[in-house]
């Protein structure tokens, strides 16, 4: 095999390109070593990514002086010492920990700059998915194209680098929108702030082409990647919002997750599920035996009796004040109008502040006016549940007794 290979241009490759192509991989391995588990995988347990996180920081106070191995270790004394001697072993040989000074029985080192912003990059992707770095990338082409030095070229590799982005982001949305519901709950960060982003992309789009025309066709791959992202993006956000039911409460799951948790959780999973919620006092304990004695004892219901025969009479109907509710219509707005005592609206609460007994019956003619079609009153309840174990009654939800319009 010859030693100079020849590239995709069908130029041979020279000495510079190597050493460009070197640098790109050493900024690789330095901006990724803190989640690397050795030279060649990725981690797979979070405190592999703290020791290297927590000795970042430790680098970052230390100052120019950087940082002995001691010092190192007592830093990250919490963790064991195999853990922390791979750690450090990685990240030395991928360049994010470096001696002070090139030199033998070296004992200081110092931190790479490159490692620590990975590291910062990898925790923003964490919290939304990638959407707070397409917001960046997005503006940060709007300078360089407002930039007079930047060249057709360059701006070439923007647009066919955000193209890029958007398909493979347009992909994983169709992928999230025909998947289960629950994947598409847990990767909802990534539906948030679209029309943002296709506003920004299409603004984007037209400033490349007015300044650049002869990009036409990189521009025409550019717009069809951003429409493809925002099909993709709105199909998936109306199947999430079409899932929540009419109250649109994102946080709901769906029966078959609730079913699910139900027949493979434990007791205390399922009693941590109603902690902080106040229920009546149980029924009384009472022996199967006692049960079916008290109902072998009970009395018997007696037969039902058949209706006497009707007259041959013609029925002249009812009359007319039959099935009048007029008494019992004037009563309601009688309490009601005592209850109101002349205002337009009270706190179902101040109402109820009394013995339960007496309560009872006024919160149930409250409600017989509110339902009652002829009277101008109704009932407004809000949500929430006061718990007051001292109080009569014992809980409370919020709500008004008001007069409507007539």
């Amino acid at each position: 095999m010859s030693p100079t290979s020849e590239n995709g241009s069908g130029a041979a490759a020279s000495l510079d390109d190597a050493l460009v192509g070197e640098a790109v991989l050493g900024v690789y391995r330095q901006m990724f070593a803190a989640l690397a588990r050795d030279s060649g995988a990725v981690v797979d347990d979070p405190e592999l990514v703290d020791v290297a996180e927590t000795l970042l920081a430790a680098f970052a106070d230390a100052g120019e002086e950087g940082l002995g191995r001691e010092q190192m270790r007592y830093v990250c004394r919490r963790y064991p010492p195999e853990v922390f001697e791979n750690r450090l072993r990685v990240l030395k040989g991928l360049g994010a920990v470096r001696e002070v000074f090139p030199k033998p029985n070296q004992l200081r080192y110092r931190a790479s700059f490159t490692s620590v912003v990975g590291l910062m990059f990898v925790r923003r992707m964490m919290l939304d998915g990638g959407q707070s770095e397409m917001h960046r990338l997005l503006a940060l082409e709007q300078l360089n194209v407002a930039d007079p030095r930047m060249t057709p070229e360059q701006a070439r590799d923007g647009a066919d680098g955000l193209a890029r982005a958007f398909r493979l982001w347009s992909v994983e949305l169709v992928t999230l929108a025909n998947g289960t519901i629950e994947e598409l709950r847990e990767q909802a960060p990534k539906l948030w702030g679209t029309e943002e982003i296709l506003v920004r992309a299409e603004r984007l789009h037209g400033a490349i082409l007015r300044r650049w025309p002869q990009l036409d066709r990189t521009c025409t791959d550019l717009r069809a990647a951003i429409y493809s992202y925002g099909d993709a993006s709105r199909r998936a956000a109306a199947r999430l919002s079409d899932s929540a039911g009419t109250t649109r409460n994102l946080t709901l799951l769906p029966p078959e997750t609730w079913r699910t948790f139900a027949r493979t959780a434990s007791r205390e999973d399922l009693a941590a599920v109603l902690e902080g919620f106040v229920f009546d006092a149980a029924a009384p304990w009472h022996e199967p035996s006692a049960v079916v004695t008290a109902v072998e004892d009970g009395p018997r219901a007696t037969p039902a009796r058949p209706a006497p025969p009707r007259p041959s009479v013609p029925d002249s109907g009812l009359s007319d004040d039959a099935g009048s509710d007029g008494a019992a219509m004037e009563r309601l707005r009688e309490i009601a109008e005592q209850v109101l005592r002349g205002r337009d609206r009270i706190a179902v609460e101040d109402v109820l502040e009394r013995d339960w007994e007496t309560a009872r019956r006024v919160l149930a003619d409250l409600a017989s006016a509110h339902l009652h079609p002829e009277l101008p009153y109704r009932l407004v309840w809000s949500d929430g549940l006061a718990v007051r174990p001292g109080g009569s009654p014992t809980w409370m939800s919020p709500g008004w007794f008001e007069r409507t319009a007539p």
